[in-house]
């Protein structure tokens, strides 16, 4: 078995009302999946985290070093690609695109020999998994604080047990849509903060001392990604746990805010550091460190799928015999394509989400779909 051809596709729908992070503004929904045949016929499907056109052009340059291989060799590839671009640098979009590529390699694999991703990791330790919702953008054209309130109490009404809201707007008016949200889901739902590194290190540390009154599980991204003496101020200069890592690409990447103790809680991408070859390595270095992993998780169903087969594989950490569960972020805002993508979408039931067990990612392509949110433009 070869590689015969290696496609992209890239996916886009115009947002009718567009909502914005600290970091982002969003009037699209744009994600990008590669599509991996063999010359016997069999595909693997991934997808690749970030700006979906860029990282397209990125698949492509790889492409190259793909015809031709054994795509079992999942660890002789990733090398191949990450020394192909090494003079152009080790993160970012060299990352990115090779994850989607990674991931599709591991899907091939696993319907090779009949067996879902997580078995080749080495076994499945749970079938489910608890969700929690990641909502509450900035809206346009809406009070903020109401609108935020009124979507997480939604998001209990369904069943999860615990919902991330966006910050990082300011102090003042973020620890007023805390309060809020707070007062409308109650005490029994866990509420998790996310700046999208909005805010330096004085505001963060003001920040988190104020709202852990209301009880919150993780401040995620509180400074810049790479201003890891933030991130350590932060974590020593108030209470609430601090996460982050879903822009560190790579294990060396996670290297040095590990042993530097920056964060409590790890939340590499399984689509953004360089797939399932890189996560499990990612995986061992947080047991290593004693930090817990929560992945993150943002795209369509195919990345869902890719990192629920990682977190059937999860090692409890610490290894003990009742462990920590991980739980699943579960994108609710708004992506006509998310779940559409697959024939049979994966979707929680009062708040649980079942893992795959079919062969590879356990997932079939609705090629349909993916025609009609091709791009109509550009």
């Amino acid at each position: 078995m070869k590689i015969a051809r290696v496609r992209t596709h890239l996916l886009e729908h115009r947002l009718e009302v567009p909502f914005e992070s600290a970091s982002m503004r969003f009037d699209r929904r744009s994600h990008l999946l590669v599509e991996i045949e063999c010359d016997d016929g069999t595909t693997g499907w991934g997808e690749c985290l970030g700006p979906a056109r860029p990282n397209a052009a990125v698949v492509e340059f790889y492409a190259g070093w793909l015809i031709g291989q054994d795509p079992l060799e999942t660890e002789k590839i990733w090398l191949t690609l990450y020394n192909a671009s090494r003079d152009q640098g080790q993160r970012g979009l060299a990352i990115t695109a090779l994850s989607g590529i990674d991931v599709a390699l591991w899907d091939i694999k696993g319907k090779r020999f009949g067996v879902p991703v997580s078995t080749l990791l080495g076994g499945r330790f749970r079938d489910h998994v608890r969700a929690y919702a990641t909502g509450s953008f900035k809206c346009d054209g809406v009070d903020r604080v109401e609108d935020n309130a009124a979507e997480m109490a939604g998001y209990r009404d369904a069943g999860f047990h615990g919902g991330k809201i966006k910050i990082g707007f300011g102090v003042a008016e973020d620890l007023r849509v805390i309060e809020a949200v707070r007062a409308a889901i109650g005490p029994g739902m866990r509420l998790m903060i996310d700046a999208n590194h909005g805010y330096d290190a004085r505001e963060a540390i003001a920040l988190g001392r104020a709202a852990a009154e209301h009880d919150i599980d993780w401040f995620e991204e509180p400074v810049i990604p790479e201003a890891l003496a933030a991130y350590r101020a932060v974590r020593a200069g108030q209470p609430i746990p601090v996460a982050g890592g879903e822009t560190w690409h790579g294990r060396w990447a996670m290297k040095e805010p590990l042993e530097a103790g920056c964060v409590d809680i790890l939340q590499p991408d399984l689509c953004g550091t360089g797939g399932f070859t890189e996560m499990k390595r990612i995986m061992d270095m947080a047991v290593l460190a004693g930090v817990r992993l929560v992945p993150h998780v943002w795209g369509t169903a195919v990345q869902i799928a890719a990192s629920l087969q990682f977190m059937a594989a999860l090692l409890p950490n610490p290894p003990r015999v009742n462990p920590v569960e991980p739980i699943l972020e579960f994108d609710r805002t708004p992506n006509p394509f998310r779940q559409a993508v697959l024939t049979r979408p994966i979707e929680h039931e009062n708040g649980i989400v079942a893992i795959p067990d079919g062969p590879g990612l356990g997932i079939e392509i609705d090629r349909a779909a993916l025609r009609e949110f091709r791009p109509k433009e550009g």
